[in-house]
């Protein structure tokens, strides 16, 4: 028994460590009967951080670490976060801020065993002082009180669940592998010999920068408009008829440059996460229009780095959770306009087609496409998940903002949108399974495995097999992060305080996957060329697949198939 307990206690702290640095004072102190109450001082760990020496208050949980994860201690204990004390009190005094703080407190208390939710607060505010940045060990030593007592009863429970869902997404994951390998071994087709989706197309391409205005909601939308340049196209059938005639003659088929360049293009709009902005996927949009599709690359502005600059800088407000349904107005609002616009101005009369239009969205713009898509905030599932909120799943933090909404039937879907792609979307209580299962456009999810913002399996795979789409698509990008899909220039961490070593591998091999999969699911199900599936599957995504970033993807995923890596499991 003493054995297991003083495993679970290094556990324990190693975890409160990685995922709050948030603790004691001058001692870390917590019971457990019938043992008794342990310590660890501050001391201990900061001359572990600063020196690896471990001292002989620290050998009783170090001898009872491997050497790995005395190495991720240690690495953990001096990450350093760049962040002013302007932007840890305007976070933490925001309603969502208070919440993951209040959440923080029932498992780091002050030595009078209360929440610790102020003490915390000003602990962090005060280490973001330091000129070194913030770390854990100097919020330890800024913690108002004497020592901070640990709930370890509630702390166990904490380890215990992120422990099972952490073993479950590995678990699962490396299922899809297996499913998706075995699959890919039946396909007889030589990649090497089809026109490769990753590189760019043939098509030239304009960008057109707009500075729209919806005067109704008083919300300036900043938009990049990326024109492909084309000759005269005759009818799809035709154009259809001509490929089929290459492929008959022995030649190759040549996706990129159809025989007669259209006048008029499918469009594509990108919806951005948060805090970020509309040059976060431009990789993404100039490959798209390499391929002959135009493509609307938009700013949401309550919620793009604009704004949460201002908000971090004490010059705005925070994000508002009326942003979960300006999101989607925003994007009908920009349909709108360029469908005004493409009758009146030379740049673009004539080169947009609106019975062609697919959406693109990654993070919170996957929450605000899923919207697009047909699903409607269930305002039931978010009192149950949120009343309290449990969760160890980061995004449900801003999930719940929905309950501060007044309840109703929101009109936000747009029946233009066709087909729809996304990236590490949040969904699971926004949604819930009823409402993604009225979606029944053409649909691709994308999701990262160490995506810790929006996680795997909760936020993707799971409600991937509620799509009531008949044709719905999973791509898995092993060791990838939240932000492995932003453009290397924009990768949040230039407004959001992300530390390097929590984003992942190099993303190169992530974009070119994104690339192609993109122009082969929008050519399929936006122009109608079944050509392109032949890179829908399996077998393509294994021959395009690099270490360390693996891609699997499948066809399909059953609940059933799921049972043994989600029962029981919480968000």
């Amino acid at each position: 028994m003493k054995k297991i307990f003083r495993y679970l206690s290094f556990a324990f702290i190693s975890t409160v460590l990685t995922a709050t640095p948030s603790i004691a004072a001058d001692q870390i102190a917590f019971y457990y009967p019938p043992f008794g109450e342990f310590t660890l001082s501050t001391q201990s760990l900061e001359t572990f951080a600063k020196e690896g020496k471990i001292t002989k208050d620290f050998a009783f949980y170090a001898e009872r670490a491997t050497p790995q994860q005395l190495a991720q201690l240690r690495e953990l204990l001096q990450q350093k976060f760049k962040v002013t004390p302007t932007l840890v009190s305007q976070f933490s005094y925001s309603p969502l801020g208070e919440k993951v703080v209040q959440r923080l407190g029932e498992l780091i208390q002050t030595d009078t065993q209360k929440n610790g939710f102020y003490a915390i607060r000003g602990a962090l505010i005060l280490a973001a002082t330091d000129p070194e940045g913030l770390t854990v060990v100097n919020v330890l030593r800024r913690f108002p009180s004497n020592s901070v007592r640990i709930n370890f009863t509630e702390g166990l429970q904490v380890v215990s669940n992120l422990t099972d869902l952490l073993k479950r997404r590995d678990a699962l994951v490396a299922f899809i592998q297996r499913e998706a390998n075995a699959e890919a071994e039946t396909a007889k087709i030589d990649f090497s010999k089809q026109p490769d989706l990753r590189s760019p197309g043939n098509f030239r391409f304009s960008k057109i920068t707009l500075q729209l205005k919806d005067q109704t909601r008083d919300r300036r939308l900043p938009v990049d408009l990326y024109l492909p340049q084309g000759g005269q196209l005759g009818d799809k059938e035709t154009r259809r008829q001509e490929d089929k005639e290459i492929r008959g003659q022995g030649g190759n088929l040549s996706p990129s440059s159809p025989l007669s360049p259209p006048t008029s293009f499918p469009l594509i709009v990108i919806s951005h996460g948060v805090a970020s902005d509309r040059f976060a996927f431009a990789y993404l949009a100039q490959h798209l229009a390499s391929y002959g599709f135009a493509v609307a690359a938009l700013e949401h502005p309550g919620s793009n780095a604009q704004r949460f600059q201002r908000y971090f800088a004490g010059l705005a407000g925070p994000p508002e959770p009326a942003e979960l349904i300006n999101r989607p107005l925003d994007v009908k609002f920009v349909l709108n306009e360029l469908q005004r616009l493409e009758k009146s101005d030379p740049r673009m009369q004539g080169k947009l087609n609106f019975q062609q239009v697919g959406a693109f969205g990654h993070s919170y713009g996957g929450y605000t496409v899923f919207t697009l898509a047909g699903a409607k905030i269930n305002f039931g599932q978010i009192r149950q998940d949120c009343n309290p909120n449990k969760s160890l799943n980061l995004s449900v933090f801003l999930q719940c903002r929905a309950n501060e909404l007044t309840p109703g039937n929101y009109s936000l879907k747009d029946d233009r949108i066709k087909a729809v792609f996304t990236v590490n979307p949040f969904v699971s209580s926004i949604f819930g399974e009823s409402e993604v299962r009225q979606i029944k456009l053409p649909f691709m999810v994308v999701s990262g495995s160490q995506d810790i913002v929006t996680p795997a399996v909760p936020e993707q795979i799971r409600p991937f097999t509620w799509l009531g789409s008949k044709n719905k698509y999973l791509a898995v990008i092993e060791n990838a992060t939240h932000f492995t899909a932003l453009a290397e220039s924009t990768e949040d961490n230039g407004v959001l305080p992300v530390p390097p070593a929590f984003l992942g591998p190099p993303s190169k091999d992530a974009h070119s996957y994104l690339n192609a999969l993109s122009v082969a699911f929008f050519e399929t199900y936006l122009l109608n060329r079944p050509e392109y599936q032949v890179y829908l599957q399996p077998a393509y995504a294994k021959y395009i697949s690099k270490a360390p970033l693996n891609l699997s993807f499948l066809q399909s995923l059953t609940a059933e198939q799921l049972t043994p890596f989600v029962n029981g499991a919480k968000k």
